[in-house]
């Protein structure tokens, strides 16, 4: 029996995972194959601007318009997620492939950096670029997740290009309901409490 796939789907950090890497950080799953998984975290905004990084791309990202730390590996490399509308899409831009049509994901996808700004950065309704990204090989985030350390839940187009990164993690948990929204509550330092 095959396994439903994570693509488009959520690994939201539990309170007790504390690695500097992914403390209270929600992913967001780009691929997903019996071999590995990869995704990029959704809540780690850098204090640099796209244009510092990949030039001619700021005035198509994203509020804010600046680079996202995707995650611990690669961290030399990007990653880049737009969104397009209904029309055609644009040449350099390639649909999530994998991704459940009942998510409310359509037009979510990834831009070639190496293509014209000016033809495809304006055929995007969203824009985000990410330095590095997390990655799991095959059956290591099964495992984690069985440990508790991530919870894994539905993604909506505002989490990947949110406006407000630092409290994606609490929304996020509590758009949940029930035990998950308390734990949106979970205090940052529970020795503090």
């Amino acid at each position: 029996m095959d396994q439903p796939t994570m693509i488009g789907r959520l690994l939201v950090a539990a309170p007790l995972l504390q690695e500097d890497s992914f403390r209270r950080s929600v992913v967001f799953v780009v691929d997903d194959t019996p071999d590995g998984t990869l995704g990029v975290i959704l809540n780690r905004p850098l204090d640099m601007s796209v244009d510092e990084v990949v030039t001619d791309w700021g005035a198509y990202a994203s509020e804010p318009a600046v680079m996202f730390s995707g995650g611990p590996v690669g961290v030399g490399s990007g990653i880049a997620l737009g969104a397009v509308g209904p029309d055609e899409p644009p040449p350099g831009w390639s649909p999530l492939e994998g991704l459940d049509p009942h998510l409310g994901l359509d037009g979510l996808g990834v831009v070639d950096l190496d293509g014209p700004p000016q033809v495809l950065g304006g055929a995007l309704g969203a824009f985000r670029v990410f330095a590095g990204y997390a990655g799991w090989t095959g059956g290591q985030l099964a495992g984690e997740i069985d440990e508790g350390a991530w919870y894994v839940v539905d993604a909506v187009a505002d989490d990947v290009f949110t406006t407000a990164p630092d409290g994606l993690w609490s929304r996020v948990l509590r758009r949940q309901g029930g035990d998950m929204a308390l734990l949106s509550t979970y205090p940052d330092d529970p020795t503090m409490n």
